[in-house]
């Protein structure tokens, strides 16, 4: 069987542009939603490192460093392995975050979205157990404030209002008359050399 190109020449010149831009249209959708939410885990927290880091060992024992994304919890102290003694002192309420965030999550299944992977190689995300935001229960309790910085829609009025709502109430940290944030905590360990 022969094709006859010669007879309607324009029309294949007109197409590959239109399927080109169709393919492309579509590649960014893809990627749009992509961006939003990489992937969806589950796992057992096996450790929670501070108010706003745990670990999760998924049921094929994959094993995730994550942080919870949105959020940013009192920064708490830094034991020198060697020595055994406290290198860099933590701030008011770490110790308090820590454990509350144990209490919620620690030994149990959650359901994590992760949404983002940091410069440590941690995966960010929303952690879910059951229908609970832990992420969003931190901030409300006054054990986390919303990491503004960060924090994108959809999450950002939901975290924002309740940091509002904590900081009202005089919730934890917001308790404190001079409440530092973690990030300014971090910036000024480091312009001392102590990070």
């Amino acid at each position: 069987m022969r094709l006859n190109i010669t007879r309607h020449h324009k029309r294949p010149i007109i197409l590959i542009p239109l399927i080109t831009l169709a393919a492309l249209l579509l590649s960014t959708l893809t990627l749009a939603s992509a961006s939003e939410l990489i992937r969806t885990v589950t796992g057992t927290v096996t450790k929670v490192s501070d108010g706003d880091t745990i670990h999760i060992t998924t049921p094929e024992q994959t094993k995730l460093k994550v942080r919870l994304y949105g959020i940013d919890a009192p920064e708490t102290p830094k034991i020198n392995r060697q020595s055994g003694k406290v290198h860099q002192p933590g701030q008011p309420f770490s110790e308090e975050a820590q454990k509350a965030l144990k209490d919620k999550i620690m030994g149990k299944q959650v359901k994590l979205e992760i949404l983002d992977i940091d410069k440590y190689r941690r995966m960010v995300g929303i952690v879910w157990l059951n229908d609970r935001n832990i992420n969003l229960e931190m901030i409300r309790e006054g054990y986390a404030e919303a990491f503004i910085e960060y924090l994108k829609p959809p999450y950002r009025v939901e975290f924002l209002k309740a940091e509002q709502e904590a900081r009202a109430g005089g919730k934890n940290i917001w308790s404190l008359p001079g409440h530092e944030r973690p990030t300014e905590y971090r910036k000024r360990l480091k312009e001392r050399g102590m990070e």
